[in-house]
């Protein structure tokens, strides 16, 4: 039967995250002309399911033993000049090989990306690699603030290290509040 054969190549295809109304498309995208029952009824029948993936995923881990600094940015994300304060941040993204974490650092005057990097892994290195791209890029003044979240990678001594290295004012947001110190 062909159509269960592209059911079958589709589903592997998609890491089993394909229902039936997007296995159907994929299908006539493919040239295969097919019903959407006819489709969910050849699944059923065939014991392909769709294979849930949670939606949420923490990146932040502020149950650690690290210092915690100020929040120095206090809300205030204008800058009236290049370099003077920065924002870090780890985010996550689902692909085909599984989860992918993407770190970033802004300069809050332009909202531009200066650094940057990827890794399968949200450890420390993911984070230095990050800010090392950043100072590579901007080579900023010291006393630029740079501004994190209370994660035990922005914590870690490494990465404090390096701050201090480079003359920055280090600055986390409250436990569980982006914004404000005064969470807990």
């Amino acid at each position: 039967m062909v159509v269960l054969a592209h059911i079958k190549e589709q589903s592997r295809l998609s890491l089993g995250s394909y229902g039936r109304p997007r296995m159907t498309e994929e299908l006539k995208e493919v040239g295969v002309d097919v019903g959407h029952r006819r489709v969910g009824r050849l699944m059923r029948e065939n014991g392909i399911t769709v294979e849930r993936t949670r939606k949420f995923k923490a990146t932040t881990d502020s149950d650690h033993t690290f210092n915690i600094a100020p929040n120095l940015l206090d809300r205030d994300f204008k800058a009236d000049q290049p370099n003077q304060k920065w924002a870090g941040d780890i985010s996550y993204i689902w692909t085909r090989e599984g989860w992918l974490y993407l770190a970033v650092i802004l300069d809050l005057h332009s909202r531009r990306v200066i650094g940057w990097a990827v890794s399968n892994r949200m450890k420390r290195d993911l984070a230095i690699r990050t800010l090392k791209m950043a100072i590579a890029f901007r080579a900023p003044p010291t006393r630029c603030i740079f501004h994190s979240d209370r994660g035990s990678q922005y914590c870690s001594h490494d990465y404090q290290k390096i701050l201090r290295q480079h003359g920055f004012k280090a600055s986390m947001s409250g436990k569980g509040n982006c914004y404000d110190n005064a969470a807990v």
